[in-house]
């Protein structure tokens, strides 16, 4: 039977390096965490597993990418 995994997508926590994020998938061996301030990192679970805290914050709004206007071309 395989083991559950750590934390759940869409859990909030804390990184001692790179501060507040959200679990985007985590299984047995790998947790991916897109962090508010340094965007999504991959970790071997079983190392960074120490240093992760759950947070009870919730979650960010997803920030929209600001979108430069197409300029006509001039003929």
């Amino acid at each position: 039977m395989a083991a559950k995994p750590a934390f759940a997508t869409g859990a909030q926590v804390e990184h001692p390096k790179f501060g507040l994020g959200s679990v985007q998938s985590c299984n047995e061996e790998y947790i991916s965490i897109k962090f508010d301030d340094h965007g999504e990192k991959k970790f071997v679970l079983s190392i960074v597993l120490p240093n992760l805290k759950k947070s009870d914050r919730q979650p960010p709004a997803e920030k929209r990418k600001a979108r430069k206007k197409a300029t006509p071309a001039a003929s």
